[in-house]
């Protein structure tokens, strides 16, 4: 492809060098030609240019990128990769969309906005956690997120490279990264590392930090901080490196700099008390910190930082002891710069006053010698090998040696707390891993530069090496994987600077050498470097001077020059400057200058380390550790001089840009491919290049290499890998270039259609206008000549009428003289006979009102005679229709018909009456109280009264108290007034509304209206009541507010709880010895396999079925069909046994009623009732049998299944149970009358029988009688010699009770069969009147009508009769669904016994089949407690809470185990027994805690001691005994409230539990669906197709993502549905409040919600306008789901609105003010800087769409000055809603609660 195709006048921009801009933006007006000597432009201010163009002085000028790819994440992804775009790129991000942070490949570009921003939070830690490099927008926690990754998958060392200029935020991004790695990785233990790594910063800033022109925080040394993780990658310690501290900053300053921020601390601290000894006062009055000339720095407190030091050094565990001998070390460098230096009058020696107040206070505090220090001050030593001479110093050189002592003891003083910082972060614990960052000085050039930039430009030099050789090994490695011909990219090495530097007689040797003459000067040294390497292509000699060189480094030339500056510090200290290992510091960082006397010289002077070689050493080994590690690297910009925030200087970022290597990393990329794309991707975007013929293939790939071969000649400037096509720099904007050829092409002819078609309707409109006005144009002189012909003619026309008046006028006067005449005459004639007819008339009027009188009258007579007549018929039917009204009256049709639509508002006035009921109570409860106190205080008003009337007669007093007293009686007597008027409105509503309901049939609404009207006036009487509850509103978000810290207080307890009970377990893990476990205690409880089955269990066939469910099909070896018969047999028998009792009863009170009636009566009666008693206690013998029966059936049939005998022999045992059975039931049935009669004769025979005329007396008479009988026998035989009288007399009497046995039967049964026919009858007739008015009704309506209606009322009966089969058909198969189940465990339980029996059938003999007589507690009433004793209470809670599951109680109660607990808590309040009361509560609630510790995890377990807990928490209320919890419970319920205990005391600490256990449950569910939330809302495609596809997104990093995986996991909106969905069954299932769900659902929904938004506020991909449609689509699911299962009231909904108001926000129109006003107005629930980010991530998917200008944001901001919003951006995803637990009490009944035998709680006994 030829390179100037480019370069047309289509619309192609370039960039032209400038001087100011360094780069400008200019158009192509005129294509360009291979060989044009100039390229003509125009500027963007419309201005021409001719830009001179050469093949070898001026190449062409870069191109510039489209502007889609403007603004990208990674500069890599720009298709032209040089300068200009780069900078271009950075500019528009960091100014337009505020964005600091911009990836360049490996490289994350961060630019100094001088301004605090809110992207640190703890908020946007967690977004970064966990997510891909790429996947969101540039961060440093994206680089710390990634560090952190690879060293937990690669388990490989890392490091964290920033670099920078002096001001560009290299400290800042270094303290940030190590936030990132102490909030990710925090200390497995309660070392609190992390927070000591934290803290180590601000000791460091304040002792390392100091003011400079550039940077207010300048850090002044270079430090590399090893953050050390174990195997589970917590942060385990930290060790500090420190690099090249500036000493002299600690004796100059240049202007407006400061010294290091310790001492301005200390000073402006110096007025504490226990620094009164450092003799300190302000830092103007001390040399070393006023040289700047400006102490003080704009917005900075040095007192308050000062308290910030200190509390790191005691955090740190640095003792106050050593803090103070800190302070004293840098008090005394501080009084040291004050001494002053008297010169002597020779000149060649000083001293120094006697009396000098700093000396003496350096002295003091250093611990030194006055006379000495003055002496050494003043004074030098000289050794040779063999005299040591002792010299004076000249006045300057002893300014020098104090500066140079200061700079060292500050020296030494900082190495010394680095030290101890590094033993306070060790650890003893192994350390696996470290993630290293290294907060190193950048590039530095200045007009005068020192020693200090020499060595840091020397090792920016190394740094800038080792980077190279990463980004170069990082491309070859990416080549190779895709299986790309790899070729040798030639970059910069920069090896041969380094060697001029540090190689053998290099730089720093040629100066090590020099400062160790005696007096070595700069001209030697020059002169030395001038010899050995001016042939060095990167050393260069200045023109104008004899003592400086110039070095070429990487990034520009700088002038070097410093001998001069450490000259005098070698001659004097030269011993300061040894090995550090060599000089013992002392232990309270003192420094003692005797000491020098006392230290041993070394044995070779030439063997000391200098600085540089030291630096070099240190370097050195820092280059061994990255090289070791996987860098990561961070160059930070400093975008401008004069910090402004938020303002860009191009060519201050050009030079740092060059410096750092950002455009070298650009170069290598460019000399290869730097632009990626996906198959599908280029297939997606560029198929538009396609013909309809190359799209047949279904590869792909294979029609993305067809095409670009097709559109691509050079083959050099692409290649196909494995999943990617590699692109040269500009090709994909050559493809963009066509594709925008193709679509303008595209357009042009769509445009050419259109404006055509525009043309034609133009000329069609034109053509019509024109025949339009030529027709009216000839209209208008046709009117003109019509005009004329009209005015002639109407000249005519006036012409005659003018002389027809004249002659008209003649005529009419004489004509009116004629009528005149004429009209006299006729009025005359007239008048006359109008008198004769006004006779007429009156004769007339006269006859007609007489006429009228008859007829009026016979009208009359008529019409009261058919009035009469119709009065009677009417009469007749309306008694009949009367009759037939009350007729349908009495039906159930009707009085439907009449209460449609009144049932609910009965029901509704029912509630209203029930609450007005409420308050009514709580009223006269209120009015109660009122009367109390008011009768109370009148009795005392008496009281004083009387005693005044007693003790003095003074009459006005006792006046007023009995005013007074009158008064309070009035009051009184008004509220007794006001309390019986409410009560009987009360009543007399309660009246209406049961009238109502008891289904009186209304005549008309009235009656209702009138209730309405009377609950309407009771509210008006009780609104004074209900203003007393309007304050409580008030103090509703009060309580809220306290709730919710009263509960992040209580989850801050359960946290350390969790911690004391985590070292407990430590504990008892290291104490030696065995602890049995619960599990094995009772190992031999029970021998059976099987569980037991309790008499309670004997209830139908569905507790048969549940309880073959718990015992297993295994064991389920019976009969079921033989259960369900026995189980039938004695329901039957039960149902008799009830109503022979309750026919007892009405016996007996009849016998009670009746006993003065005749003897005779009475007898019969007796003899019914001794009849009737012993028939119920012989069924109720009969019923325990066969319960016997049954249970031992049950046992021998279980006990024969687990043996492994022969089936025959089972099977003959079986048969012979059945047998046995039959056989017994039918001797039963034959005995049961035999036994009745025989007990009944022998009761009646003891009737005494006195005369056959008197009847027997009652019971007791008759036995008194039998007794004497019995006594006398002879009178008795007498009587009755052969007995026969007795017997005849007994059988009549049995035949007399069996026929009125019968006869009652046959009754019952009559009157049955009669109620049945006469509903059916009513029914009928219903039907068929119903029948009837639809028959009427059709009739009335017209045909097509009629069949209409017919149809519709077919259809109607069709859809009832369809659901009552459907109702039949789901009752049919779930009984078949149950006896298909029996039948299989039957089936499959006999086929097993006959296997296992048929091995065995020979070497058993048949077993005997032992019937067990059970002895069966006689049944009574339960008052609903659980008895336990004491020694099982550990197996209770081990039972109820340590061994159970949710699924083992899945088929019952829901909350059943809390339920079994209050029983027995009730008993033990029952028995008044405190301490088992105590011991059981405390023991359930730390099973709890253990269960849930054990289970942290588990969401459906957590949910279920969640309900059971709250539910415990509910009955303690509800059995309270408190007034309050008692209004909604039943009599019975109220019987069962506690007697003897209050335990308020253990319902707080079960509420605190509950709030415990909810805060873990929301926890868990937050941590399974926090993964699925961005991929589900944000990434998966729930509208199809509707996702763009945006040119060279950016790429991943390929070590970002997990290779060995299949791929980060995928999640749909359905799925995070589904979950949800799951979550909210399991809650439910569990019997949770529904309240409390309401809750934990909005929880989840604010986390959903906040995650959400807090990954579209970071990341550019996804804010554009599908993304809007497909969020705004997923949030009306999330609403749908929630109006499905009825939770939309719970205020879910309402936490969604910040991402639904962000979804219409892309969306939306964003261009003019009225745009920016409605956005203003629909976006309240998002804060102003929250709209702002989302404004500026706008991202258009395509070049048709436009970008959001920087006016419209500024214009938004403007607008939304007013609001007050927090300055956070993101949401806290941590934030929890505080919770409530409202008081929901039971209507369960504890008596009747059915406990399943599957629990294993058999030592429960029933109260």
């Amino acid at each position: 492809m030829q390179h100037s195709v480019l370069y047309r006048r289509d619309y192609t921009r370039v960039w032209i060098p400038d001087t100011e801009d360094v780069w400008k933006a200019a158009e192509i007006v005129k294509d360009y030609k291979e060989g044009d000597p100039v390229l003509r432009l125009k500027l963007e201010d419309e201005t021409p240019l001719e830009y001179p163009v050469g093949p070898k002085s001026n190449p062409l000028p870069f191109l510039r990128n489209p502007d889609i790819l403007v603004g990208e994440n990674d500069l890599t992804a720009l298709s032209y990769l040089h300068e200009p775009a780069v900078l271009h790129n950075l500019r528009v991000r960091f100014l337009e969309s505020n964005a600091i942070y911009t990836y360049c490949g490996i490289v994350l570009v961060a630019i100094n906005p001088y301004e605090q921003l809110q992207i640190y939070g703890e908020e946007v830690i967690n977004a970064y956690s966990g997510q891909n490099m790429g996947d969101m927008d540039p961060h440093i926690f994206a680089v710390a997120e990634e560090a952190y990754k690879q060293m937990a998958r690669d388990e490989k060392n890392q490091s964290i490279i920033v670099s920078g200029e002096s001001g560009a935020g290299k400290t800042v991004s270094a303290k940030y990264a190590m936030r990132f790695f102490a909030t990710v990785g925090g200390s497995a233990s309660d070392t609190n590392v992390e927070d000591k790594v934290l803290a180590s910063s601000p000791i460091m800033e304040a002792i390392g930090n100091a003011k400079t022109t550039r940077n207010d925080n300048s850090s002044r040394f270079g430090k590399y901080i090893q953050i050390g993780f174990n195997r589970h990658y917590h942060i385990i310690g930290a060790n500090m490196r420190t690099y090249l501290l500036e000493k002299s900053r600690v004796v100059f300053q240049a202007e407006d700099e400061r010294n290091y921020h310790i001492f301005y601390q200390l000073c402006a601290s110096a007025s504490l008390p226990e620094f009164k000894d450092l003799a300190l006062t302000s830092a103007e009055d001390f040399t070393y910190t006023s040289l700047g000339e400006n102490i003080f720095i704009e917005g900075v407190n040095d007192a308050e930082d000062f308290k910030k030091t200190r509390e790191a050094f005691t955090l740190l565990g640095i003792k106050e002891s050593s803090q103070n001998s800190i302070f004293k070390v840098i008090a005394s460098i501080l009084h040291l710069g004050n001494v002053e230096i008297c010169s002597d009058r020779d000149g060649e020696s000083c001293h120094i006053a006697r009396k000098d107040v700093h000396l003496q206070h350096f002295c003091n505090l250093l611990g030194v010698e006055l006379q000495q220090m003055e002496h050494w001050l003043c004074h030098r030593k000289l050794a040779t090998t063999s005299e040591t001479y002792v010299k004076t110093m000249s006045t300057k050189q002893a300014t020098n040696a104090r500066d140079a002592l200061a700079k060292h003891i500050y020296a030494r003083m900082f190495d010394w707390i680095v030290e101890h910082i590094n033993l306070s972060l060790q650890t003893s614990t192994k350390q696996h891993s470290f993630i290293g960052v290294l907060d190193i000085y950048g590039y530095e050039t200045f007009e005068v530069n020192s020693f200090e930039q020499f060595c840091i430009n020397y090792a920016n030099e190394k740094l800038q090496q080792q980077f190279n050789s990463h980004v170069f090994k990082l491309e070859q490695e990416e080549y190779m994987k895709e299986q790309i011909p790899w070729t040798l990219i030639d970059f910069a090495d920069n090896q041969p600077c380094i060697d001029l530097i540090e190689a053998r007689l290099g730089i720093l040797d040629l100066l090590d050498e020099e400062c160790k003459v005696p007096k070595g000067t700069d001209q030697n040294w020059a002169q030395k470097l001038y010899n050995k390497h001016s042939s060095s292509a990167h050393f260069q000699k200045p023109r104008m001077s004899n003592i400086s060189f110039i070095i070429i480094h990487f990034a520009d030339k700088v002038s070097q020059g410093l001998l001069h500056q450490l000259f005098d510090e070698f001659q004097l200290v030269a011993d300061l400057f040894s090995d550090k290992d060599d000089v013992t510091p002392a232990k309270s960082a003192r420094v003692n200058v005797r000491a020098l006397k006392t230290v041993p010289k070394a044995p070779n002077k030439e063997h000391r380390k200098t600085v540089g070689h030291q630096f070099r050493t240190s370097l050195h080994l820092l280059m061994d550790t990255l090289n070791a590690t996987t860098p990561h690297y961070v160059r930070c910009i400093k975008p401008n001089d004069f910090k402004e925030a938020f303002s860009f200087d191009s060519r201050r970022a050009v030079q740092q840009l060059r410096a750092c290597g950002v455009l070298e990393t650009i170069r290598i990329s460019a000399a290869g491919y730097p632009s990626r794309w996906t198959y599908p991707d280029f297939f997606n975007r560029y198929r538009v290049l396609m013909k309809k013929s190359d799209m047949t293939t279904a590869d792909k790939k294979l029609v993305c290499k067809n095409l670009l071969e097709t559109l691509i000649k050079e083959p050099d400037m692409f290649q196909f890998g494995k999943t990617k096509i590699f692109f040269r720099a500009g090709q994909v904007a050559y493809l963009e270039k066509l594709r925008t050829d193709r679509f303008r092409s595209a357009c042009i002819k769509i445009q050419k259609t259109v404006r055509g078609w525009l043309q034609r309707i133009r000329y069609r409109k034109i053509r019509k206008m024109a025949v339009t006005l030529q027709r009216y144009g000839r209209g208008y002189m046709a009117r003109r000549y019509a005009d004329f012909l009209r005015q002639t003619r109407a000249a005519i026309i006036c012409q005659k009428q003018c002389r027809m008046v004249r002659e008209r006028r003649e005529f009419l006067r004489v004509r009116r003289a004629v009528v005149t005449i004429q009209a006299y005459a006729k009025g005359m004639f007239t008048r006359r006979i109008y008198q004769e007819f006004l006779l007429h008339h009156k004769a007339m009027i006269i006859q007609k009102n007489v006429r009228g009188w008859m007829q009026r009258k016979q009208f009359r007579r008529a019409r009261n005679a058919a009035i009469t007549i119709q009065c009677a018929f009417r009469r007749m039917h309306a008694k009949r229709q009367l009759k037939q009204l009350k007729i349908e009256a009495r039906s159930a049709e009707h009085l439907k018909k009449l209460n449609t639509g009144m049932e609910n508002k009965i029901v509704q006035l029912q509630r209203k009456m029930d609450d007005q009921s409420k308050e009514l109570r709580t009223q006269n409860e209120q009015l109660q109280t009122v009367n109390t106190s008011l009768g109370s205080e009148v009795n005392k008003l008496q009281k004083q009264l009387e005693l005044l009337r007693s003790e003095q007669e003074d009459g006005g007093q006792v006046r007023s108290l009995e005013e007074e007293l009158e008064h309070l009686r009035k009051e009184l007597e008004e509220a007794h007034a006001l309390r019986n008027k409410m009560e009987e409105e009360h009543i007399n509503e309660k009246m209406d509304l049961t009238q109502v309901g008891e289904g009186d049939r209304p005549t008309d609404t009235a009656h209702v209206l009138s209730g309405y009207f009377q609950f309407n006036s009771i509210q008006f009487y009780l609104y004074s009541a209900k203003s007393q509850h309007k304050s409580s509103v008030s103090l509703q978000s009060e309580l809220d507010k306290e709730r919710e810290r009263y509960q992040n207080l209580l989850k801050e307890f359960s946290r350390l709880e969790q911690r004391y009970d985590n070292l407990k377990e430590e504990m008892s893990l290291n104490k030696p010895g065995h602890t049995r476990n619960p599990s094995n205690q009772s190992s031999l409880e029970s021998d059976s396999n099987y569980p037991s089955v309790s008499t309670s269990e004997i209830g139908d066939t569905e507790d048969s079925i549940q309880l073959v469910d718990e015992m297993g099909i295994d064991k389920a070896a019976m009969d079921i069909s033989l259960f369900m018969k026995l189980q039938k047999r004695v329901r039957e028998l039960e149902q008799e046994r009830k109503k022979l009792q309750l026919t007892v009863e009405k016996m007996e009170e009849l016998a009670k009623r009746k006993v003065t009636e005749q003897g005779f009566i009475r007898g019969q009666e007796t003899a019914d009732l001794a009849y009737n008693n012993l028939k119920r206690q012989e069924l109720e013998s009969e019923n325990k049998k066969l319960k016997n029966d049954l249970n031992e059936l049950r046992k021998t049939v279980a006990e024969r299944a687990s043996q492994n005998s022969s089936s025959n022999e089972l099977q003959d045992s079986y048969n012979l149970l059945l047998s046995q059975l039959k056989s017994a039931n039918e001797e039963l049935d034959a005995r049961k009358e035999e036994v009745l009669i025989l007990r009944t004769q022998i009761e009646t025979d003891s009737t005494p029988v006195v005369n056959n005329s008197k009847e027997p007396v009652d019971k007791e008479e008759a036995l008194k009688a039998y007794h004497g009988l019995c006594d006398n026998h002879q009178d008795w035989c007498y009587l009755n010699e052969d007995g026969e009288l007795g017997l005849a007399y007994q059988g009549l009497k049995q035949v007399a009770r069996l026929l009125e046995a019968q006869l009652q039967t046959q009754s019952r049964q009559h009157k049955d069969e009669l109620e049945a026919l006469h509903t059916q009858i009513e029914l009928l007739k219903g039907d068929i009147e119903d029948k009837q008015e639809k028959l009427s009704y059709m009739m009335s309506l017209s045909p097509e009508a009629q069949v209409e209606y017919s149809v519709q009322q077919e259809i109607t009966r069709l859809t009832n009769d369809n659901l009552d089969l459907k109702e039949l058909v789901e009752k049919l198969e779930k009984n078949e669904r149950k006896l298909k189940k029996q039948l299989k465990i039957y089936m499959k339980k006999v086929q097993e016994l006959e296997a296992a029996q048929a091995a065995a059938q020979s070497s058993r003999s048949k077993p005997e089949l032992i019937r067990q007589v059970t002895v069966q507690r006689k049944e009574k009433d339960f008052e609903g407690m659980l008895e336990y004793n004491k020694e099982n209470e550990a197996l209770l809670v081990k039972t109820l809470i340590n061994d159970i599951r949710p699924n083992n109680v899945s088929g019952t109660v829901p909350c059943l185990p809390a339920y079994i607990l209050f029983m027995c808590i009730r008993h033990a309040d029952y028995i008044n027994d405190d301490q088992k009361v105590e011991s059981l509560l405390t023991s359930t609630i730390n099973a709890i805690k253990k269960v849930l510790k054990k289970n942290n995890d588990d969401f459906e377990m957590t949910s279920f001691w969640l309900a059971n807990t709250s539910r415990l928490l509910h009955c303690l209320k509800q059995y309270s005994g408190e007034e309050a919890f008692m209004t909604q419970n039943t009599s019975k319920q109220n019987e069962h409230c506690l007697k003897n205990f209050d335990l308020a005391e253990y319902r707080q600490v079960l509420s605190d539990l509950s709030i415990q256990i909810y805060q873990q449950l929301i926890k868990v569910a937050e941590g399974i669906i926090q993964p699925m939330i961005v991929s589900a809302m944000l990434e998966s495609e729930s509208i199809p197709s509707l996702a763009g596809v945006k040119p060279m997104g950016y790429r991943n990093r390929s070590s970002s993502m997990d290779m060995d995986a299949d791929g980060p996991t995928s999640y749909t909106l359905q799925a995070l549905i589904k979950q949800l969905g799951q979550f909210h069954n399991i809650m439910r299932d569990h019997g949770l409040d529904p309240e409390i769900i309401g809750q934990a659902v909005r929880q989840l929904f604010h986390c959903i919600n906040a995650v959400t938004l807090n990954n579209l506020l970071l990341r550019k991909d996804v804010c554009s306008w599908s993304t809007g449609m497909q969020l705004r689509y997923n949030t009306s699911q999330l609403e749908e789901w929630l109006r499905g299962n009825n939770l939309y009231q719970s205020k879910a909904a309402a936490t969604l609105e910040p991402i639904i108001q962000a979804a219409q926000l892309l969306q939306v129109k964003k261009k003019t003010s009225q745009d920016a006003e409605a956005i203003c107005a629909l976006c309240t629930a998002l804060t102003m800087q929250q709209i702002v980010k989302i404004l500026n991530l706008y991202t258009p998917l395509n070049e048709f769409e436009e970008r959001v200008t920087v006016s419209f944001i500024r214009n938004i901001q403007n607008r939304l000055q007013e609001r007050n919003d927090p300055p956070q951006l993101l949401l806290d995803t941590k934030h929890t809603f505080p919770v409530l637990f409202p008081y929901s009490p039971s209507a369960l009944s504890l008596e009747m609660l059915h406990i399943p035998a599957s629990l294993n709680i058999d030592f429960l006994v029933r109260v």
